[in-house]
């Protein structure tokens, strides 16, 4: 990583953490895109405008990256497609049984103290790294 990538990592990051925070101050939610997404689809709707506002702003960014700057999309040609969709359910599932998600536990609640939110998200990190060390290293699927 050179600095070039240092420097575009610390902006986006302080970009998402001023969102977060601002998101917090203006609205008193935390910014929890699995709270959010949860809350579009559960039958009895109560802020369903700003939730989906904000799920579509996510997706036209990743969309607007991928046309404006290209080069820096994941390369998933190698990726097998069931497996990533078995991921998604996965993670999908640990969210759920995690009571939250990176965004909400990582982003908002480590910058709120909170306890759970801290124990959460070293818990999503430390599975994180196991699973990678498996994947490449013992099972030797992985790519560098």
């Amino acid at each position: 990583m050179d600095w070039h990538e240092t420097v575009l990592a610390l902006v986006g990051g302080s970009m998402i953490g001023l969102a977060a925070a601002s998101w917090l101050v203006l609205t008193g939610k935390t910014v929890g895109i699995s709270g959010i997404l949860y809350g579009m689809v559960k039958p009895e709707p109560t802020e369903r405008f700003w939730q989906a506002s904000l799920l579509l702003g996510l997706l036209c960014g990743g969309i607007g990256l991928g046309l404006w700057w290209p080069q820096r999309m994941p390369d998933l040609d190698h990726a097998s497609r069931p497996l990533m969709a078995v991921a998604g359910l996965l993670v999908g599932l640990g969210t759920r049984l995690g009571g939250g998600c990176t965004s909400g536990h990582g982003v908002c609640g480590i910058g709120r103290m909170s306890f759970r939110s801290i124990a959460g998200t070293c818990v999503f990190i430390g599975v994180g790294v196991a699973t990678v060390f498996v994947a490449r290293h013992l099972i030797g699927g992985g790519h560098a």
